[in-house]
């Protein structure tokens, strides 16, 4: 497995932003997900 470059090629940076997409999005689902829950 190659290790992270400093400076990314263009696939690994789009790579590194899709994978911040959703990692952004799932967090969004778990906090809607306590506040549904908090509220019944």
């Amino acid at each position: 497995m190659p290790v992270l470059e400093p400076e990314p090629q263009d696939g690994q940076k789009k790579l590194l932003q899709l994978m911040g997409v959703i990692a952004g999005v799932v967090v969004l689902v778990a906090v809607i997900a306590m506040v549904a829950a908090r509220l019944g």
